[in-house]
């Protein structure tokens, strides 16, 4: 069946989560659920056909009403980091809440990855997908205005499409990604997969991980990854900026216009022949090799997640955007429609 659905649990507060699955008969087959808009699964094909799982996550529904790294989830309000959780708009101070150290991270202590999302499913006669829809009070974890967000998954071929797109009634701030994290390989560490960025910046860090501002060409540094290099090849760099991240967790300039749908990323695993392409209307992409993972966390189908053994490409907004205007604008006002759009296409070579 190209679409079905299934109970996967109740949250604490009573609320029934259901987890979709789309597939066709490209091989791709993708489980997501309406809380958090949380991705659980994506099924591919490698080189000789066998399919695997290549997206980290859970079993059951537990873990993820728990603290855990973003699994799979929607982020928002705003994905990334707000430097001092705190940042100007329109002449007013607005402080949220300092949810990763003194700064605020992925909309907050109980953000969009934690809320069960209106949820519809559809299909087309090439394409099947999900429909979700989240309205966001005036006030949510203090930011301001009603927005009515709606994201949708669309899986065409081998493609996964998430559009993203939102309204609000007040002058507000937004920036939607999605938190996947992949590993081509089915499992073990990412640090042999190629990785190729299509920019020719990036925004360096500070050592508290948020932007100095600087729009820096990545010329001659570590994070020059305009052709394909292993993601091992420099991870451990003596180099300021690596060792801010404990290795990648920078936020990468797409190059081409914003609005425009262009080529972000091209990620190969050597061993299965697994590719992943990556598109974005977003100005940005954040590569994160997952230096942060706990020791040993419990996943899927037995699995034990450890440091760098999924990575994450997260379209976006640049980090701490609200408080550096040289970076492009994050506000959203009223009589706008906010709209992006990322692909995630998958494939051999």
């Amino acid at each position: 069946m190209p679409l079905s659905q299934q109970p996967f649990g109740v949250t604490g507060s009573g609320q029934a989560v259901t987890l979709y699955t789309l597939a066709n008969d490209s091989g791709v087959s993708v489980e997501i659920m309406n809380y958090g808009g949380i991705i659980r699964a994506i099924y591919t094909p490698d080189r000789a056909g066998q399919v695997a799982d290549i997206c980290l996550g859970f079993d059951s529904l537990e873990p993820y009403l728990s603290r855990h790294p973003f699994f799979g989830a929607l982020v928002g309000r705003f994905a990334n980091r707000i430097g001092q959780a705190r940042f100007s708009l329109d002449g007013a101070e607005i402080q949220l809440a300092r949810n990763n150290g003194v700064n605020h991270l992925h909309g907050g202590g109980h953000g969009f990855d934690r809320k069960v999302w209106q949820s519809e499913a559809f299909e087309t006669s090439d394409s099947c997908g999900l429909r979700l829809a989240y309205t966001s009070w005036d006030g949510e974890e203090n930011y301001p205005g009603t927005l009515n967000a709606q994201v949708v998954y669309t899986l065409t071929g081998n493609a996964l499409a998430i559009d993203y797109t939102a309204t609000t009634d007040k002058a507000t701030i937004l920036n939607l990604t999605n938190h996947a994290y992949f590993n081509l390989a089915g499992g073990g560490d990412i640090l042999g997969h190629q990785m190729q960025l299509h920019a020719d910046f990036f925004t360096p860090i500070d050592s508290t991980l948020i932007t100095t501002g600087e729009i820096r060409p990545v010329d001659g540094s570590p994070l020059d990854l305009r052709q394909p290099t292993a993601i091992g090849a420099a991870i451990d760099a003596d180099d300021a900026q690596i060792g801010f991240g404990g290795g990648y967790d920078h936020n990468f300039v797409v190059r081409g216009t914003p609005g425009a749908l262009r080529p972000a990323a091209r990620v190969t695993e050597p061993t299965t022949g697994r590719v992943l392409e990556v598109e974005t209307t977003q100005p940005g992409v954040q590569f994160y090799s997952g230096n942060m993972l706990p020791d040993a966390l419990p996943g899927k189908a037995g699995q034990v997640y450890t440091k760098r053994t999924g990575f994450c490409l997260e379209t976006q907004h640049y980090p701490d955007s609200p408080n550096k205007p040289q970076f492009p604008s994050p506000v959203l006002r009223p009589g706008e429609r906010y709209h992006q759009t990322t692909v995630f296409r998958f494939g051999v070579e």
